[in-house]
């Protein structure tokens, strides 16, 4: 084991508590062990040990040696638990209303606990001389519980689980499954209450005063859990666990009760159906809790089925000393030898005289019963009899049943499932999964064990008997499919061939819409990357396929243009960005040019005569479905491009002149321009040259008089940055 060895060395008197140190060591080892004086001598002529003693100032004698064995793994050193109430899966049932007596703990635990919270603080968390408890919620609420150490110097944790549809062992491995639970080291009572703290408490020194009660736990309606208390300190002193506070109902409100019964061979063998679980414990072994009435033959001993291997049973096998009569009886309930009939996990016991009808058979072999329902392509069929039948009468080859049909089928194994060597269920395995649709034949001959099957009362179901079972074809949901290209809508038809019987179909289209016919058409008008699953059945078999489908006839005609205010020194280039499948393309600039290139030239436009003309380029884009689609950007020439501010202004509204601003700055960047009067005040800023300046200050008419103005830019071809100022003059 990887860890340190540490040498506790003490005169015998007085000595460390050991059960406190051992407490306190668990926040880091695994195990202690402790060797008694007796079995240790030191010799006193011995130089190292004489300096020790000289140095406690005591005399040579027997010590007491203190060995702790450390593992930073968190491993457990002690024996796996064997014991019933030890393990999860054989977990004590309880009931709320009792308290449960623990008057010993026997030593064992080798598995690990997941504690959450605890993780990394080297302490070895596992199911150190643990005991198990179940219990079912039947009513939603809290739980609280006290363990009560018969000796209050014992320390005990404790860990609560839900365990609704998990194996009981998987307590060991989902750290999930955790509800709360309580580590700390100190010793006396332990469990959930109102005063517990909402957290798990780790392991902690015993003189720590950690608080060992955990906050109650909300249990949930309809949930199993699974309550483990495990004893640290390795004594036999046991506790009691009780469930007091809280409001959660973990007792069953059904009482106890018999369900049905049924006979075999001949009624020398009857089995009883209980209403719930029940201890075995309280089942008289001679079977004197039942008596069979009209009275024949004698009942001579009851066994309770899973007692074995647990604490409770569902089931009440009883045994006569014959057969009797066939006809119609009923088995009553009686107190027996022990004095009670049967008692429920809360000791509620059923009532004297309640009964179940029971009906005796002659004695006759038993036939093929019925098989299950086959699946889509078996290979193995699950033969069900009326009557149980002993598993080692079987051939393990399975030369005791031939199958026959539409194609052949080899059997090459059977087995019973069984439990105590007796079951109504042979599973045989077949050489290959049945594919082929039709009837078949199941015939039970003499195999090579030379016998066919004996049931449970050793009679031999005769060679020849039979049971017939229909196969259905596998399927294949592959489809397909038929694209027509449209300009603004694309339809695609899908189809199935409906082979092997298939009666279902389940058509998704991309995600969402759905159609359950045979075949179905689809209309697209937007185009691109289209899924399409198809489910397929035919009622036992089924089958799924997927196709991602590329309609890739989009038609978009689209360009830029660079720029769309041209100077008379400018060319403009035309981007074209339409998305087409094997397009032409026809250009059409505005001014009588045309061009039938997808990207064309530099194009220069001839300045107009005026200040500016505007030109309307069309692009006109036609695939090869002959669908056409247009686009047009509006471009304008200019006939001046140099920029210039007006020396005057005249801002009466005559739409002449009304306006100071920089002329025909198409071609500036990072533009401010600014306006003062001729006390140096700013009057007018504007970034935008578009935004012109009316001869106002803050609402108010400016007077008449020079202006002062500055501009600054960055020339957009050029990259050259510029400063102009000037003076304009407002006339009004």
């Amino acid at each position: 084991m990887a860890g340190s060895v540490f040498l506790y060395i003490g005169v015998t008197q007085p000595l460390p508590n050991s059960s406190n140190i051992a407490k306190w060591q668990k926040k880091k080892c695994c195990a202690a062990c402790v060797i008694p004086a007796e079995k240790i001598y030191i010799r006193q002529h011995s130089a190292i040990f004489r300096g020790l003693l000289s140095s406690m100032f005591v005399r040579p004698r027997f010590f007491t040696v203190l060995l702790f064995f450390c593992c930073f793994s968190g491993g457990l050193l002690a024996q796996p638990c064997t014991e019933l109430g030890q393990t999860p899966s054989t977990a004590f049932p309880v009931c709320g209303t009792t308290s449960f007596a623990q008057h010993e703990v026997p030593i064992c635990g080798s598995k690990n606990i997941n504690v959450p919270g605890c993780s990394g603080d080297g302490a070895g968390y596992g199911d150190k001389n643990p005991y198990w408890y179940k219990f079912t919620c039947y009513t939603e609420g809290t739980l609280g519980f006290v363990i009560t150490p018969n000796d209050l110097g014992d320390d005990y944790d404790w860990q609560l689980f839900d365990i609704t549809g998990h194996n009981p062992d998987d307590v060991f491995t989902d750290v999930s499954l955790v509800v709360t639970g309580n580590w700390s080291g100190s010793s006396g009572k332990t469990g959930a209450a109102s005063v517990g703290v909402a957290h798990i408490q780790c392991a902690s020194d015993p003189g720590a005063g950690a608080n060992t009660f955990a906050q109650m736990p909300v249990l949930k309606e309809g949930h199993e859990y699974l309550l483990m208390v495990s004893h640290y300190t390795d004594s036999q002193s046991g506790y009691d666990l009780s469930f007091e506070g809280g409001n959660a109902s973990i007792t069953d409100p059904s009482l106890p009760g018999l369900l049905h019964a049924s006979a075999a061979c001949g009624g020398s063998v009857m089995r009883i159906k209980l209403n719930k679980e029940m201890k075995c414990s309280t089942l008289a072994p001679d079977g004197s809790d039942f008596q069979v009435t009209p009275s024949v033959g004698r009942i001579v001993s009851a066994v309770g089925i899973n007692c074995s291997n647990g604490f409770d049973m569902d089931s009440v096998e009883l045994l006569l000393d014959g057969p009797i009569a066939p006809g119609n009886y009923t088995i009553s309930m009686k107190n027996g030898r022990d004095r009670n009939t049967l008692l429920d996990n809360c000791d509620r016991a059923i009532d004297v005289g309640a009964n179940v009808p029971v009906t005796v058979y002659p004695i006759q072999p038993t036939p093929m019963d019925s098989i299950k329902p086959v699946g889509c392509a078996p290979d193995m069929l699950e033969l069900v009899f009326l009557n149980n039948i002993r598993c080692s009468t079987i051939a393990a080859n399975g030369s005791d049943f031939r199958v026959t049909g539409p194609v052949p089928v080899t059997v090459v194994s059977a087995a019973g499932v069984c439990t105590g060597g007796l079951g109504t269920v042979i599973q045989l395995q077949l050489s290959r999964p049945i594919v082929n649709a039709g009837a078949y034949t199941v015939t039970l001959q003499t195999g090579t064990d030379g016998n066919t099957i004996f049931d449970e009362c050793r009679m031999e179901t005769p060679a020849g008997e039979t049971v017939n079972f229909n196969a259905s074809d596998t399927v294949n949901a592959g489809f397909d499919y038929h694209v027509f290209y449209g300009c603004n809508t694309d339809t695609v038809a899908y189809t199935h061939n409906g082979n092997n019987g298939v009666n279902n179909w389940l058509w998704t289209f991309d995600g969402s819409q759905q159609s359950n016919h045979q075949s179905t058409v689809m209309y697209y008008n937007v185009f691109g990357t289209k899924t399409v699953q198809l489910a397929v059945s035919n009622g036992v078999c089924s089958d799924t396929a997927a196709a991602s489908i590329l309609l890739d006839n989009t038609l978009l005609a689209s360009f830029t243009a660079q720029p769309q205010d041209v100077c008379p020194e400018d060319v403009a280039i035309f981007i074209n960005t339409s998305v087409a499948k094997n397009a032409v393309y026809a250009w059409d600039f505005g001014d009588g040019n045309t061009s039938a290139l997808k990207d064309p030239p530099e194009k220069r436009f001839v300045p107009p005569l005026t200040r500016q003309k505007y030109y309307a380029v069309k692009l006109t884009v036609t695939d090869e479905y002959n669908c056409t689609d247009t686009a047009s950007v509006s471009i304008r020439v200019l006939n001046n491009c140099i920029i210039a501010v007006p020396s005057a202004f005249t801002p009466n509204n005559d739409g002449l002149n009304d306006y100071l601003y920089p002329l025909n700055a198409y071609k500036a960047t990072n533009l401010e321009f600014r306006v003062f009067n001729r006390l140096g005040q700013l009057v007018y800023f504007t970034q935008d040259w578009t935004q012109k300046w009316n001869g106002t200050y803050k609402g108010t008419l400016q007077p008449p008089g020079v202006y002062a103005w500055m501009l600054t830019y960055t020339h957009r071809d050029t990259g050259e940055k510029l400063f102009y100022k000037g003076t304009s003059v407002l006339i009004r």
